[in-house]
């Protein structure tokens, strides 16, 4: 969370997400969050597993910013980027 530019403005970078996905195909398989407000972000989860998503279009999804959900986008990221040097919300 402390790489989730609203979460550090709101002074809030309590909690962790985690993407389990499949290694051959990048098929998102589950989703992990726990967080302060992990309720208001869930449902971006519920929709990338139930519709057999990959990490390269959670990466391509768009995300208002600056907004909480942003962490899934970041996360699924992680997978190919160090998200540690990303500018906000740049690719």
């Amino acid at each position: 969370m402390s790489y989730v530019p609203k979460a550090r403005a709101i002074r809030d970078t309590r909690g962790l997400i985690k993407i389990v996905a499949e290694k051959e195909t990048g098929r998102i398989l589950g989703i992990h969050i726990l967080a302060p407000e992990g309720a208001e972000v869930i449902h971006q989860a519920v929709l990338f597993v139930k519709n057999r998503m990959t990490l390269k279009e959670a990466t391509e999804k768009i995300d208002v910013y600056p907004t909480l959900s942003e962490m899934v986008k970041l996360c699924a990221q992680s997978f190919s980027k160090d998200v540690s040097r990303l500018s906000c919300c740049a690719e």
